[in-house]
């Protein structure tokens, strides 16, 4: 290592001077002469004329360390060095590079010396340390090609400079913490080479600074800091804190971490690696994507129009979507009317509810769309109260894993020809049609009805509809407990009490958590080519369990205890299940009966219960009801031992455990918890509430759960979304102010057993929320090219109108840089 120490004196800009560059960038990626202009009104014009290697350094990898500081040197200065320089002579021969060390800020305004380096590291300890011709060196240098570290105090160097401040993304916050705290940092980027290898959740001691101005969306953030394992001071930046990113900036690559703040960081093995990391990117020994979070990389447009007047020719009222493997989209409405349409909803008339379950298909190849068929579905009674509105109708659409051959389209529907006028029941059927793939056009003769069960139309609401395949070609079937949630306050839907014609509808024991119906659940069945389906291994019952007598179980329920479970997907990777359901609607938590609505997201690796209506979140319970009033309280429901004594269950009363949830948010926060008393009761006082995922809150809410995105390496599409976004779990909500709409990474170890997300990354900018953006976001999945397909309902109720639309978000960022032709070595990582 060589080091040279160099302390001069020189005058100091002045506060708000601008640095103007001229135009150097065309003569620098050149590798010709350029020439820096002094600041207007600057004392004394200076012309230097600067030459760099494009890109500069080479082969021989050469880090330079840049240390000065305006103020007394760091004491992280030595160790930072040192760590460099053992970083650079350590690993496979391919990666390891010289580092030297100075402080003469001379080295900016060389450009034969500055040329030399693949990456400059600062190491500074803040304040003006350059002066204008110098900066204008270092930007020279970055528009050749160079690559530039930022450690820790870097962020208050040049602080009047735009420039610099665009080179490390953010500055530091006055009022921020400053002594060491221990903290947890989120490492979201599993890709980096800066942050591949490290932790999900990374503990460990430092200095913490808050920005003046979020970088995120701007940058690519690698890893953020948790706020709530430290104490972040009064500037604090909130859920997202933002803690290392990296961006490619000017024709070069900067890279900026604000850890570093203390001597013993540069020991640890840790930092060490991030810095490792950072340092293969910004010398180009290895690519890295440092614009997968950058909003400007996406673009976010709508591919179907308006319907024409008194049509749906376009979109019907959006309930769901499917990509088809050759890039077409089909997607259902529900069916409620276009609003110039009457709605039925007197019972004695034969067309009540009447409406139109569409299927359309877009093709993105010509850009139109086409209405592939139509059925004629219960479902059109429009709005009103729970005794009035209803949400049957077209819920679900899944195609054949082998739809490329056989056209084999499979819809979730609730026929009008079904319904019975009298004890307002109706039935739901999971029916396999053809579509002829040359017209798109839907043979509705061609129905042949794999499963069907009885559901009670009576009152309102939790359909479900959500299907989707695993890789054994399993089908799962997400439907929802069909219960009014206006008779028990809004928490458990326990009321046993109203009913019409002998069939509760308040009482989601009936449904939800009774073993022997299939309302309120997940099933899974194996559909065979003649139109039958077989029962797979594993799911949560045989249907021949001998319990209590026997005859108490179907063998088709995969998950129990759920409520209105709309979205679901299966990551064919893994097999792993993920469903999202509405919660109930009680504002606030109850001492007497139970935790506020949660709306609910589970990642499920196994055959299970999950709750509804008796525990929600991480096994918070709710209270049983006396009868004959049920407005009274009973005991607290056991999470562990569960049971069904509803006057309304005909399956088991002894149900297996509750397994706890991923995610799960109301009015006041995300994941809501609360001190246990001895029996594990929480004690629901708001005042004495933790939120445990604070990047997200409800108010009015509904899930909406989305995929898991899967990058494929030998797609040649230009418009996939980036591998940053790989494994992760796509999680929303119908609304789009506070409410969720983010990708989560689960840690494998904990996954499945009510393990938290332990990374969250906004998609609020890309998916675009607010005005002339997706508001009320129905379904998302991504197409074969990586695109990402979103329904928007609209604006209204029960219907379609001039905002429901079919969306295609898309990826423009482009690879991973350095270019694979531009790296320093062969064989160096990549």
């Amino acid at each position: 290592m060589h080091r040279a120490p160099h302390h001069r004196s020189r005058s100091r800009r002045r506060a708000g001077v601008a640095l103007a560059t001229g135009a150097m960038a065309a003569s620098l990626l050149s590798g010709t002469a350029a020439t820096a202009e002094p600041n207007p009104g600057e004392p004394g014009p200076v012309r230097t004329t600067l030459s760099i290697q494009s890109p500069p350094g080479g082969a021989n990898v050469r880090v330079l360390v840049f240390h000065a500081s305006a103020t007394a040197e760091s004491p992280t200065v030595d160790a930072g060095i040192a760590a460099i320089e053992a970083i650079g002579q350590s690993g496979p021969a391919a990666q390891q590079f010289r580092t030297e060390a100075t402080d003469d800020a001379s080295v900016f305004t060389n450009g034969r010396k500055l040329g030399r380096y693949n990456a400059v590291v600062f190491l500074t300890g803040g304040g003006d340390v350059l002066d204008p011709e110098q900066e204008a060196g270092l930007e020279a240098y970055m528009e050749a090609g160079g690559g530039f570290l930022g450690i820790h105090d870097a962020a208050r160097t040049e602080p009047y400079s735009d420039w610099f401040t665009g080179l490390v993304g953010a500055r530091p916050a006055a009022n921020g913490p400053t002594a060491v705290q221990r903290a947890t940092v989120e490492v979201g980027d599993r890709q980096h080479p800066a942050t591949k290898q490290l932790p999900l959740n990374w503990k460990r001691p430092d200095k913490w600074l808050n920005w003046t101005v979020n970088p995120s969306g701007k940058v690519h953030t690698v890893a953020r800091v948790k706020e709530s394992s430290y104490q972040p001071g009064a500037s604090a930046n909130g859920w997202d804190h933002p803690v290392s990113w990296c961006r490619d900036y000017d024709g070069g690559r900067s890279f900026y971490t604000g850890m570093g703040g203390t001597v013993d960081s540069f020991a640890e093995t840790d930092f060490r690696d991030h810095l490792r990391g950072a340092l293969l990117w910004t010398t180009r020994l290895s690519r890295a994507d440092c614009k997968a979070t950058v909003d400007a990389n996406y673009t976010a447009e709508r591919v179907t129009r308006p319907n024409q007047p008194g049509q749906n020719d376009q979109i019907g009222e959006p309930h769901g979507l499917v990509a088809a493997p050759d890039g077409r989209i089909l997607y259902i409405g529900r069916g409620g009317a276009d609003s110039s349409k009457p709605v039925v909803t007197d019972w004695n008339n034969p067309d009540i509810g009447k409406g139109k379950g569409e299927i359309h298909v877009y093709d993105p190849k010509t850009k139109k769309v086409q209405l592939a068929g139509e059925l004629t579905v219960f479902g059109n009674k429009g709005g009103g109260d729970e005794l009035i509105k209803n949400e049957e109708g077209l819920l679900g659409i899944e195609l054949d894993p082998d739809f490329l051959s056989n056209g084999w389209v499979y819809l979730h529907y609730t026929p009008h020809s079904r319904i019975n006028r009298d004890t307002h029941m109706a039935e739901r059927y999971v029916s396999r049609f053809t579509l002829d793939l040359a017209t798109n056009r839907l043979d509705l003769a061609s129905e042949k009805v794999l499963l069907k069960w009885p559901v009670q139309i009576h009152s309102c609401c939790h359909a479900g509809g959500g299907m989707a395949w695993d890789s054994k070609e399993n089908l799962y079937i997400a439907t929802g407990d069909n219960n009014s949630s206006g008779f028990s306050s809004g928490y458990s839907g326990n009321n046993p009490e109203p009913d019409f014609k002998g069939v509760s509808f308040a009482d989601a024991r009936r449904t939800s958590g009774n073993t022997n119906n299939l309302n309120g659940k997940i099933l899974r069945i194996h559909p065979e080519d003649d139109g039958t389906y077989t029962i797979p291994e594993g799911n949560l019952f045989t249907g021949e369990e001998p319990d209590e007598g026997g005859g108490k179980t179907r063998g088709e329920i995969y998950v129990m205890g759920v409520r209105n479970p709309a979205r679901i997907f299966v990551d064919k990777q893994t097999d792993i299940l993920y469903a999202g359901w509405v919660g109930p609607d009680a504002g606030a938590p109850s001492t007497t009966w139970g935790p506020a609505k949660y709306d609910t997201f589970a990642a499920i690796t196994k055959a299970g219960n999950h709750g509804w209506p008796y525990c929600m979140g991480n096994n918070q319970p709710y209270r049983d009801r006396n009868l004959p009033d049920p407005g009274k309280p009973l005991g607290w429901y056991d999470c562990a031992r569960p049971k069904n004594e509803s006057p309304n269950n005909d399956g088991l009363v002894n149900l297996p455990p509750v397994t706890p949830n991923s995610i799960w948010y109301s009015p006041q926060g995300g994941g809501v918890d609360y001190p246990r008393d001895a029996n594990g009761v929480p004690s629901y006082r708001t005042e004495e509430q933790r939120l445990l995922l604070p990047w997200l809150k409800g108010g009015g809410q509904a899930t909406m759960n989305g995929p898991v995105y899967r990058y494929d390496t030998a797609s040649d599409s230009t418009v996939k979304w980036p591998a940053y976004w790989d494994g992760k779990w796509f999680v929303g909500d119908f609304y789009d102010g506070d409410q969720p709409r983010h990708a989560v990474l689960m840690d494998p170890r904990t996954v499945g057993k009510g393990g938290l997300p332990v990374h969250a990354e906004s998609l609020k900018k890309i998916i675009p929320v607010g005005s002339g953006g997706i508001r009320n976001l129905m379904d998302w999945k991504f197409a074969p090219d990586g695109s990402l397909y979103v329904l928007d309902y609209g604006r209204g109720f029960f219907t379609s109108d001039s905002q429901s639309a079919l969306w295609r978000v898309t990826y423009k960022g482009g690879e991973p840089t350095p270019a694979a032709d531009g790296l320093a070595r062969k064989g160096a990582a990549q």
